[in-house]
């Protein structure tokens, strides 16, 4: 059987990217490959090994990619990224971009755009060019999303876009990171479906890097874990008898009791009653509508699960709240008992909230060390650019123990993995003990037992009545058990999903 891609006994030139023992791996012609691991464990490494990202030593990644005339690992392997799925990955992206896209809408680009432009850098002329991209666009039903800017994409029409511009080039391997994250239930089955009919319809070998064991698709054939940064033995993978998750293990008595331990409110808020308020607020960029007359109001002490669609406005209802959308001052909103555009700066509205969200991840490009990255939400910076006093670092510290990642407080931000990435933005948000917490799919590619832990620690944190929470995610068995009260957006103009 042709081997497209071999790995024997490969072990990385620069020390700081190897993992603990050679690498074995490969991939054969009708072989699909989900690969599996816990957090830290080394499954990006292995990727980057497999696209050649990190050279080998006494060794060569060997590739056949047959019937493709080209050699070159660049131009037959796509691999889409976890950053990918929160948008364009480029350093220019900050935490704002997306609200203020109004004040640049001329210069955004729209996604027949850029799908242009990969079909110029992949040298194809005008009719190959048209001829694929319209066999993708009724494959993939996107034909309404080309016309919009990108930075206007949801998770479910980015992913599409990631796809269609992933395949123009005619891929030999599809390497796809936590291809389900952002996704809502009816999206990740669409998605899986598309994936699917990809393996059916094009030559095609599919990679899915997971953190999460139960969402495994059926076309899947084999299974490769990556644990201690050690890539085990590929083996065949059998929907109905394969079982596998990772060792859960309940919070220490001490991390249990040192969370009942935190002190109570110190009525930043004036003991307002009212955090959040919005009356018949409508969201408009250009022709389409985001929220629509939406009136909504949480109170003190409430914990809040906000659901919808992919697309249905979660994002900018949050982004609202916590100033970071421009159109909130031409809104009637009021945050915590005060009327927005009073004179109040976005700096004396953060003081008050604890946020992560995937446009929190993906716009955290600062490679500073992960305690400082946590120091950040001290200040509600995007980097760290004040030094913390000793009170400061031993509270950032305690909240790094909290989350298990103590062990990383020197270890520098880009160097970590996606997930241990994830965890200190959560540490970020919980450090300065805020009023409000806005959790923004947090669980967002973390392997079971981190999801098992941070969920507990939630709600342990919400054992103190005066705290509040609003939380978003698209798996119901992720909201803790303190969630009083559910929101439910639904879509205005557009069809956000994947349909």
């Amino acid at each position: 059987m042709q081997k497209i891609i071999e790995i024997r006994n490969g072990i990385v030139r620069n020390p700081e990217w190897s993992l603990n023992k050679p690498v074995n791996f490969s991939l054969a012609d009708g072989e699909h490959i989900a690969i599996l691991g816990p957090n830290g464990g080394g499954k990006s490494l292995l990727v980057d090994i497999i696209t050649g990202k990190h050279p080998l030593c006494q060794s060569e990644v060997k590739y056949d990619f047959s019937p493709s005339t080209s050699k070159l690992a660049s131009e037959n392997i796509r691999h889409i990224t976890l950053y990918d799925s929160y948008g364009e990955g480029d350093s220019t992206y900050y935490l704002q971009k997306r609200w203020n896209q109004h004040e640049i809408e001329d210069d955004l680009p729209t996604a027949s755009q850029l799908l242009d432009k990969e079909c110029n850098l992949a040298g194809l002329n005008k009719q190959d060019s048209d001829k694929i991209r319209h066999q993708l666009t009724e494959l993939f039903n996107m034909s309404e999303l080309l016309t919009k800017p990108i930075l206007m994409l949801s998770s479910g029409e980015l992913r599409k876009f990631q796809l269609t511009r992933a395949l123009l080039s005619k891929p030999r391997v599809l390497i796809i990171e936590s291809p389900f994250i952002g996704l809502d239930a009816p999206s990740r089955q669409q998605l899986c479906e598309l994936l699917e009919l990809l393996v059916k319809q094009m030559r095609i070998q599919i990679i899915l890097v997971l953190s999460k064991t139960d969402e495994i698709p059926p076309f899947i054939t084999h299974v490769v874990e990556v644990e201690d940064r050690c890539v085990g033995q590929k083996t065949e993978y059998d929907t109905l008898s394969y079982l596998y998750e990772w060792h859960k293990t309940p919070l220490p008595e001490a991390t249990r009791q040192w969370l009942l331990s935190l002190p109570s409110s110190k009525d930043t808020i004036d003991n307002k009653k009212e955090m959040v308020c919005f009356n018949n607020v409508t969201i408009r960029y250009g022709n389409h509508t985001i929220l629509d007359n939406l009136s909504w109001q949480v109170k003190k002490g409430e914990r809040w699960a906000l659901k919808g669609r992919n697309g249905s406005g979660k994002s900018t209802l949050l982004s609202l709240i916590c100033a970071d959308n421009p159109q909130g001052y031409a809104c009637d909103i009021r945050l915590f008992g005060y009327q927005r555009g009073q004179g109040e700066s976005i700096w004396d509205i953060k003081k008050n909230i604890g946020y992560v969200s995937p446009e929190m991840h993906r716009s955290y490009r600062m490679n500073i060390p992960a305690l400082k990255v946590v120091a950040s939400g001290l200040r509600d910076s995007i980097g760290l650019y004040f030094k913390p006093s000793e009170e400061e670092i031993d509270r950032c510290l305690a909240w790094m123990k909290v989350f298990g990642i103590e062990g990383l407080r020197e270890k520098p931000f880009q160097q970590l993995s996606s997930g241990e990435q994830r965890l200190a933005l959560i540490a970020r948000a919980f450090v300065k003990d805020p009023d409000l917490l806005i959790l923004d799919e947090p669980l967002h590619g973390l392997d079971i037992p981190n999801r098992a832990k941070v969920k507990e620690i939630i709600e342990f944190f919400f054992s103190r009545p005066e705290k509040t929470l609003i939380m978003v995610t698209h798996y119901d068995d992720e909201l803790p058990n303190c969630i009083t009260n559910v929101k439910t957006l639904n879509q205005t103009s557009r069809d956000a999903s994947l349909k």
